[in-house]
């Protein structure tokens, strides 16, 4: 029996339009109505633009009959986070105090994922600020993970990559920050790449002021997808220029093929946090896949990891402080108000010459990796220390924030740095899916999404395990 089309992969959608085998309605009917039976329980979608899409698909139906070209997602069901512009639709970032901030036009990355032909149907949820490993708020409330609703979903795009794994769009819409593409992606066992400052051009044009220096060059924009080759996809419309982003770089997305056969850096450093036997087994088994593939695999530990996240820690809380205090003091819920707490205990807030320093101190570390990536230009790494947490683990005690960040240690170090990386999942743990990161060169994403692609084959598709229960 065929799968349903809400199974289906982005390029397998796509590729069905162009020859005609699908049309762009039936694709984006059976999405929004998978979307509607999915999405309750979950609450990974919060506004249904299904309406809207069935009567974009009809025009994306009109432009295939008349045989012109068609962009690489031409109807293809897609959602966007609802921290990013969507023209005449709000941008509330999960504040209930920004629920009615209309956007005035598209962000770059809403228009280059509409002009390749792309159907949104749905906005999905962030905690409030986008600023949590946990998505849940006062203005649209708790989304759930598909496989089990006592584990988080991830945040801060935890409502694509719920969304993703559950069938609903084929392509979802994140930013990352420290990990907010990636720890999703391995909450719900799903991929995803966390690109290159640069590739991916960001603006809002509803945002009332720029962001401080730091928080500019660690956010990026990339898709959740349930495969490796999506991801790539997805990526390469992205990834198009835009004037309004002025860090936007135009790089290519494939770059020259290292030395034959490539060296992985392989670490299950822990750094003293507790690392848990499953994050250790996907590590070995996805080094033994790559083997497979023929990589060579070489244990050796990456430079400073640990100097990396207390820099990451300290420069971002002391820019949360400085230019977000009082707006979180006024808007922000409760709960949002204790986990910032919890930041600002855990951080060392820098003054004037403490921040310069530690921007300062960036390059040295970027330098430290940079050269460690001509030797061995890919690093396997875990994605967490631990398997995904239960719901609102930060909200537990007076630690429960930092013990968080600990567990991904691996994740939100890389904003720091500015480096690629890829999430793919690869075996199951009581029931849950544990992946692994990969992370790569600057402007290397090519080779993230191929060493996480060489473990998928291998590994295969572990969010059709979900779909079988149902």
């Amino acid at each position: 029996m065929a799968k349903p089309l809400w199974q289906w992969s982005a390029c397998d959608l796509a590729a069905a339009i162009r020859t005609k085998d699908l049309s762009c309605v039936e694709v984006t009917q059976a999405a929004v109505a998978h979307m509607r039976d999915a999405n309750p329980p979950l609450n990974a979608v919060t506004v249904d633009s299904g309406d809207q899409a069935i009567e974009d698909a009809k025009k994306a139906d009109a432009i295939a009959a008349s045989n012109v070209a068609l962009g690489p997602l031409h109807g293809v069901p897609i959602t966007i986070k609802e921290n990013v512009d969507v023209k005449g639709q709000a941008t509330p970032n999960g504040v209930k105090a920004f629920e009615n901030l209309i956007a005035p036009a598209d962000s770059p990355i809403t228009r280059h994922l509409k002009e390749a032909g792309a159907i949104i149907i749905g906005r999905t949820n962030t905690p409030e600020f986008s600023f949590r490993a946990f998505t849940d708020n006062p203005l649209r409330g708790l989304t759930k993970n598909p496989w089990d609703e006592t584990i988080t979903c991830g945040g801060s795009s935890g409502g694509a990559g719920s969304s993703v794994a559950a069938g609903i769009g084929a392509i979802g819409h994140g930013n990352d920050i420290g990990g907010s593409l990636r720890i999703p992606a391995y909450c719900n066992g799903v991929t995803t790449i966390k690109p290159t400052l640069g590739r991916v051009p960001a603006y809002n044009p509803s945002a009332p002021e720029e962001r401080p220096p730091l928080m500019q060059i660690m956010s990026v924009q990339g898709p959740i997808t349930r495969e490796v080759r999506d991801s790539r996809l997805a990526l390469s419309v992205m990834a198009q220029g835009d004037p309004n982003d002025p860090w936007w770089v135009p790089a290519p997305l494939e770059g020259p093929r290292p030395a034959e056969p490539i060296r992985v850096a392989k670490t299950t450093n822990a750094f003293g946090f507790p690392m848990h036997p499953a994050v250790t087994q996907a590590i070995d088994t996805a080094a033994k896949y790559l083997e497979d593939a023929g990589y060579v695999l070489e244990e050796i530990d990456p430079p400073d990891v640990e100097d990396v996240l207390t820099l990451w820690r300290d420069l971002i809380f002391t820019e949360m402080h400085v230019m977000m205090g009082k707006i979180i003091d006024e808007y922000a819920g409760a709960d949002m108000k204790q986990v910032v707490a919890a930041y600002y205990r855990w951080a060392d807030v820098r003054d004037h010459e403490g921040y310069m320093r530690g921007l300062a101190e960036r390059t040295r570390l970027l330098r430290q990796w940079t050269v460690f990536l001509e030797k061995y230009p890919l690093v396997l790494c875990p994605a967490s220390l631990q398997p995904p947490f239960p719901v609102n683990a930060d909200l537990e005690d007076d630690d429960s924030a930092r013990k968080v960040f600990e567990a991904l240690t691996y994740i939100s170090s890389m904003n720091l740095l500015g480096l690629p990386a890829s999430i793919v999942p690869v075996l199951m743990n009581e029931g849950l899916p544990i992946g692994v990161q990969f992370v790569g060169g600057r402007y290397r994403e090519d080779l993230c999404l191929d060493a996480a692609q060489a473990v998928e084959a291998r590994a295969g598709i572990l969010v059709e395990q979900l779909w079988a229960r149902v």
